[in-house]
C-alpha cells in the first residue's frame, strides 16, 4: 500500500442521532472523533477537500420508504465529495490522486475504489465537480433534455432558479435554443441574477406575489416546459399556463420536504387532459448512461465562461450542518458547497 507521510490519526464526521420531525434541528446531530480508517484490499483513503450539501439529504434523514436507503442513526451520513487520495491499496488510483465520491459529512474516507472517479483540478476547480460538472449539472442536463424533451423554440419556466440546478437549466436552454426562459426565486437579488447574470429572459420573486399571475406576465404566450423544483404553488401555476403538448419535469419539490401533514396536490389537473400535457418524475441516478455526453458538451462552455456559476462556500466540517440547514431555507446562491 502507498501513502501519504504523517496521517492524522482522528477524523471528524457527522452522525444522525434522531430522526427529524418537521425541520431538522441541531440535536438531531453530532459530530464525532473517529479513527482515521485504513483502506482494505482495493481500497482507497480520500481526504476530503469540498463535501456537498443538497436537498435530498432531509428525505434520508426519515426513516420512510424512498428511492435511497435512509440515513443509519448513529452512523456517519454520507453525501457527495471530492479529495485527495492519501493511501491507496488499489490498482488504477495512485497516492495523489483527486477522485469524486460519495462519501460525506467527514474529513477522512476510505472507500472501494471502484466508488470512486477521478476527476482533473486543473481542468476545473475541485469543487465544480460537486456542482457545475457534477450530480447537480446532470440533474438538469438530464431533466430539461431527456426528460422534459426539450427543443429549440420552447418556452421554459424553472422554479428554484437561482438554486445550483435550476440556474443551470436556464442556461442550458438558452445555448440550446429555447425562445424565451423565466425563472422564479426568493428574493428581489437573486430575480436580478437570472437575469443580469444567468441570462434569463424574465424572472420574479414568488413572495411578491400570487405565482399564477406572476408566470402569466411573464409567459403571455404560455410555456412549453416545467422544470419543477419546488412543487406547490409552481406547479399548480405551471399546469396553468402550459401550452398543448407541454412538459413537466419533476426534480424535486423543497416547498414541502419539512412538511408534517401532506400538502395539497395541484387543484388544476384536468388541464392536462385539454393541453395534452405530461408530468414526469425523475432521478438522476437513472441517467448517469449522459454523463460523459455532458462533459464532453458541458465542459467547455464552463471553461468558456458561456455557462456560468455560482457557489455558496462554507468553511470548516463543523458548519457542514450550518450549510446544510441553510440550503433548505434557500441562503445559498447556486450550489452550497463546504471547503474542509
Amino acid at each position: 500500500m502507498s501513502e501519504s507521510p504523517a496521517l492524522p490519526s482522528v477524523s471528524r464526521e457527522w452522525h444522525l442521532r434522531s430522526r427529524p420531525v418537521g425541520w431538522p434541528k441541531p440535536e438531531d446531530f453530532a459530530l464525532v472523533e473517529a479513527p482515521v480508517p485504513t483502506p482494505g484490499d482495493g481500497q482507497i483513503l480520500v481526504r476530503n477537500t469540498y463535501l456537498s450539501v443538497d436537498p435530498y439529504m432531509r428525505g434520508r434523514m426519515s426513516a420512510a420508504k424512498s428511492y435511497a436507503a435512509p440515513f443509519e442513526l448513529g452512523k456517519v451520513m454520507q453525501g457527495g465529495a471530492v479529495g485527495e487520495v492519501v493511501a491507496s491499496n488499489a490498482e488504477g488510483i495512485a497516492v495523489g490522486d483527486h477522485v469524486l465520491h460519495f462519501f460525506g459529512w467527514r474529513e477522512y474516507a476510505a472507500l472501494d475504489a471502484k466508488h470512486a472517479v477521478k476527476v482533473d483540478p486543473q481542468a476545473a476547480p475541485e469543487s465544480a465537480y460537486l456542482g457545475v460538472l457534477g450530480m447537480t449539472g446532470l440533474t438538469a442536463y438530464a431533466g430539461l433534455l431527456r426528460t422534459a424533451s426539450f427543443k429549440e423554440g420552447d418556452v421554459v419556466f424553472v422554479s428554484g432558479a437561482a438554486g445550483a440546478v435550476g440556474s443551470q437549466v436556464g442556461q442550458l436552454a438558452k445555448l440550446k435554443g429555447a425562445s424565451r426562459v423565466i425563472g422564479s426565486a426568493g428574493s428581489d437579488e437573486k430575480v436580478r441574477l437570472l437575469v443580469d447574470e444567468y441570462g434569463f429572459d424574465a424572472a420574479f420573486n414568488y413572495k411578491s406575489g400570487p405565482v399564477g399571475e406572476q408566470l402569466r406576465k411573464a409567459a403571455p404566450d404560455g410555456i412549453d416546459v416545467y422544470f419543477d423544483n419546488v412543487g406547490g404553488d409552481h406547479l399548480e401555476a405551471a399546469i396553468g399556463s402550459l401550452n398543448q403538448g407541454g412538459r413537466i419535469a419533476v426534480c424535486g419539490m423543497i416547498s414541502v420536504y419539512n412538511n408534517t401533514e401532506p400538502a395539497p396536490g395541484p387543484r388544476n389537473l384536468a388541464r392536462l387532459i385539454q393541453t395534452r400535457g405530461r408530468i414526469e418524475g425523475f432521478l438522476v441516478g437513472d441517467h448517469y448512461d449522459l454523463q460523459p455526453q455532458f462533459v464532453q458538451e458541458v465542459g467547455p462552455w464552463v471553461a468558456s465562461g458561456a455557462l456560468k456559476y455560482r457557489e455558496t462556500v462554507v468553511e470548516g466540517i463543523e458548519n457542514n450542518l450550518e450549510a446544510f440547514l441553510g440550503v433548505l431555507r434557500g441562503d445559498n446562491t447556486g450550489k452550497m458547497i463546504v471547503k474542509l
